[in-house]
C-alpha cells in the first residue's frame, strides 16, 4: 500500500431505526477513519471528493473517496503525518495539511506536493488530543490564505501563508492559539480558540485587529466549539450544555440559537441551519434553525458513537489549568452539512472501528 493506490468502494447502506433516514457507511476497513474536525470541510464545493485520514496502514494518513465511483485513492505517504490538520482547497484542486516537518501542498490531479513552508526548529506542540493539540488549520473562504497556529517557547502566534504569492507571515500572540476559523463573508478575519477560561478571539490577518471578542460571565460558563454562521458576521458559540449563543463581530449584540444541548454544531452554506451531536445523554444527531427565535433540535438519525470523555459529564473543569482528559476525536460524530446540503458526515466507531458515515437529510 502507498500513496496513489486506490481501493474498492467500501459503500453499504442502511436505514436509521428511528427516523428511517438513508445512512451511507463509506469505510469498513479495520482501523481508525474520520473525517475533519467538524469546523472544517470534508469536501469540496464540487463534491468531487471526501476527504479523510485513515490508520488502515498501521499509522495515519490521507485519503480521498472518489464520489462519482466510491474509489478510495490514498493521497499521503507520510510518517509524521497530523491528520487533524487537513483542509482541502474550496476548488478541489489542492489538499493542505501540515506534518511535523512543515506545511505542505497536495495538487489533486498530479499527487504532487510541495513544502510551502518548514517549520521552525524550535517549533513545539500542545500537549494532550484535544483543541490547539489536534493541529487543526483554517483557508480563507477565497482559497487564498491557510492559517496554522505556531507554538514557540510556551507562546503561540500564527503563520499566514498566501497561496497566491506564495509569502508568509506572522500575527497575534496568546498563551493559547487553537482551532482557528476564517469568517465566511470577511476573508481578511479570522477566529482562534484562546486559553479555556479566555476562549474567544478576533483578529485580522495583516495583524492590525486583535482583540478578545467576549469574557465568559463566570467560573462557570464553559465556552466551546466555535462556528461562524454565515451571511450574519456572527461567530456561534456552543455554551456547554445550556445551548448556543452568537455574538455579533462588530456590533457585540450576542443572542441565544438554541437552548438545546448541542455538543458539536455547525451550520450549513447558507447559515440557515445547524447539524449537532449530543453527549450525556447521546440522544442523536439533530438539526435546529440558525437564525430567529431560539428553536429546539429535530432528529435527524443516530450516531452510535462511543464519544469518550468523561470531563464532559461534570462541571467546567479547567479553571485551575490545563487537566488531562481521555477523549480520543475519532469516537466523536463532529457531524457537518455537505456543500449542497443534501447530506451530513460524522464518524461513528458503533461497529468496534471509527468508520465515516454520512446521513441524507430529509
Amino acid at each position: 500500500m502507498g500513496k496513489g493506490q486506490l481501493h474498492p468502494s467500501e459503500t453499504s447502506w442502511h436505514t436509521d431505526a428511528q427516523t428511517g433516514a438513508r445512512v451511507r457507511q463509506i469505510t469498513s476497513a479495520a482501523g481508525i477513519h474520520h473525517h475533519p474536525f467538524f469546523f472544517v470541510p470534508a469536501h469540496d464545493r464540487g463534491m468531487r471528493y471526501t476527504f479523510f485520514a485513515s490508520h488502515r496502514s498501521g499509522y495515519a494518513q490521507l485519503y480521498a473517496e472518489l464520489r462519482d465511483s466510491g474509489q478510495l485513492l490514498q493521497l499521503t505517504d507520510h510518517p509524521d503525518l497530523i491528520p487533524w490538520s487537513l483542509h482541502p482547497t474550496r476548488d478541489g484542486r489542492h489538499l493542505l495539511f501540515t506534518t511535523e516537518r512543515g506545511a505542505h501542498r497536495l495538487d489533486m490531479a498530479t499527487l504532487q506536493e510541495d513544502l510551502l513552508f518548514p517549520f521552525p526548529k524550535q517549533t513545539d506542540r500542545v500537549e494532550g488530543m484535544v483543541g490547539a493539540a489536534m493541529g487543526t488549520t483554517t483557508l480563507s473562504y477565497d482559497d487564498r490564505t491557510w492559517a496554522i497556529p505556531l507554538r514557540r517557547a510556551g507562546r503561540s502566534t500564527m503563520l499566514f501563508i498566501d497561496l497566491q504569492r506564495q509569502t508568509t507571515h506572522e500575527a497575534f500572540d496568546n498563551d493559547i492559539i487553537g482551532h482557528p476559523q476564517f469568517c465566511p463573508d470577511d476573508p481578511e478575519l479570522i477566529f482562534y480558540a484562546g486559553p479555556m477560561t479566555d476562549r474567544l478571539w478576533i483578529g485580522s490577518v495583516d495583524g492590525r485587529r486583535h482583540e478578545r471578542l467576549y469574557q465568559r460571565e463566570s467560573d462557570q460558563q464553559w465556552i466551546t466549539h466555535e462556528s461562524w454562521i454565515p451571511g450574519t458576521m456572527e461567530l456561534a458559540f456552543v455554551d456547554w450544555p445550556r445551548g448556543m449563543q452568537a455574538i455579533h463581530v462588530h456590533t457585540s449584540a450576542r443572542r441565544w440559537v438554541t437552548h438545546f444541548p448541542a455538543w458539536h454544531a455547525y451550520p450549513d452554506t447558507l447559515g440557515q441551519t445547524f447539524v449537532c451531536d449530543t453527549n450525556f445523554p447521546d440522544t442523536g444527531m439533530h438539526t435546529f434553525a440558525a437564525r430567529g427565535q431560539p428553536s429546539e433540535g429535530r432528529l435527524l438519525c443516530q450516531s452510535q458513537a462511543t464519544s469518550i470523555g468523561t470531563h464532559w459529564k461534570g462541571p467546567f473543569p479547567y479553571n485551575h489549568g490545563p487537566v488531562k482528559v481521555f477523549a480520543p476525536q475519532h469516537t466523536h460524530p463532529h457531524p457537518r452539512f455537505s456543500p449542497d446540503g443534501r447530506w451530513v458526515i460524522f464518524t461513528s466507531d458503533r461497529s468496534g472501528y471509527a468508520q465515516l458515515y454520512e446521513c441524507e437529510v430529509p
